[in-house]
């Protein structure tokens, strides 16, 4: 009994001084405003790579390329049926309108290995109506060093349709002219990636900022210990990994979940011009500025008026235009900005008034010019 205990005593002792050790490089809970390393920046060399390719979509019901308009097509189709030993004679093409040349394209994600599947959009290039029902036949996929990475073929999922009707009335919905087939290609090669090669890996952020690069290092180094992560310059962060492939895959699980305040963004109001839009950040303050905006309208009408001549005056009868003009200035109410106005007080005071977007937007300019605003206009 006495040896039960002790035992039991020292499986106590042991988690109990094991406990800080194992929780040594366990994830913080996150803070309110705080994000995901994850959400916030990208490992370098982990990406995507476009992909693009030709093909013949065939089994369309009518709805194919116009062979006459489309000679590649037709080229295409030959040189397709060449390979599988169909001779045709050089002066005979076929006027098909169930095929149709298309252009694929796909994102080959990173890490992809032989054999995996992906989804492709097929998209055509001629002048089909539309690509539903249609079967892509076996196309290779090319990526920027023209290289193949993956073989597509299959049916189509097309979300558009369209109707036509015999005396040229027609109706279409969404774009029948694009498909898409799930899991259509097949990977056949793999990117090299320096992923497990390289003695460290460097972190990107998606948003350039000092302050985020800065406490992203802290995060890193509170976790795994000083050193492990430095600051490159406002947007990368460089960061030492573990040599063995599984070692540095938890590592970077644990790194990317980590909590990290980002810094705050700068001032700015944005505004689109063509649309009116007009975004206003959290950080935007205006020095004391009196603003008056008031509209004028001018408003110009024409009346014309028939003039009957007198009675055996011997006149013809005539019409005489009438012009009026009637000039309508809004009363400008004018509202004052107290040193420091935040985002809040500038809204409260512009709803106030009833100003408009197009409005606004000269005034922000005007307080811009005026060295009121401080915050950055950036106009799209």
């Amino acid at each position: 009994m006495r040896r039960t205990w002790f035992f039991i005593a020292l499986v106590s002792l042991l988690l109990t001084v094991a406990a800080p050790l194992l929780a040594g490089n366990q994830i913080p809970p996150a803070a309110p405003g705080q994000e995901r390393i994850k959400d916030l920046a990208t490992f370098a060399g982990v990406r995507d790579n476009q992909l693009v390719g030709y093909g013949l979509v065939v089994g369309l019901d009518g709805t194919g390329d116009r062979t006459t308009q489309t000679p590649f097509t037709v080229q295409s189709l030959k040189n397709m049926l060449g390979q599988l030993g169909v001779t045709l004679p050089p002066n005979v093409n076929p006027q098909l309108r169930n095929v149709a040349a298309v252009m694929l394209t796909t994102n080959l994600p990173p890490f992809a290995k032989a054999g995996q599947r992906i989804d492709v959009t097929v998209s055509s290039m001629g002048n089909a109506d539309s690509l539903r029902g249609g079967t892509l036949l076996l196309s290779p996929l090319k990526g920027a060093d023209g290289q193949i990475y993956a073989m597509a073929q299959g049916d189509l999922i097309v979300g558009g349709f369209g109707a036509e009707g015999a005396d040229g009335s027609r109706i279409t919905v969404n774009v029948p002219s694009v498909g898409r087939i799930p899991n259509g290609a097949t990977v056949e090669r793999e990117v090299p990636n320096p992923f497990a090669h390289t003695p460290t890996l460097v972190l990107n952020l998606n948003r350039s900022d000092f302050t985020t690069a800065n406490r992203l290092k802290e995060a890193i180094n509170n976790t795994f210990g000083d050193g492990v992560a430095e600051a490159l310059d406002g947007s990368s962060v460089r960061v030492r990994a573990p040599a063995h492939p599984s070692d540095r895959v938890a590592f970077v699980a644990t790194l990317e979940n980590l909590p990290v305040q980002p810094g705050i963004a700068p001032a700015r109001v944005i505004i689109n011009a063509r649309t009116g839009t007009i975004v206003m950040g959290a950080n935007v303050r205006v020095l004391p500025a009196a603003v008056s905006h008031g509209n004028l309208t001018v408003t110009i009408s024409e009346d014309p008026t028939v003039v009957q001549p007198q009675p055996f005056g011997g006149g013809q009868t005539a019409v005489v235009p009438q012009t009026g003009i009637d000039i309508t200035q809004d009363d400008a109410r004018m509202f004052l900005f107290d040193p420091g106005t935040t985002l809040d007080d500038i809204v409260r005071a512009v709803n106030n008034v009833g100003v408009a977007p197009g409005d606004l937007l000269s005034i922000l300019q005007a307080l811009r010019e005026a060295g009121a605003l401080r915050a950055e206009l950036v106009v799209i």
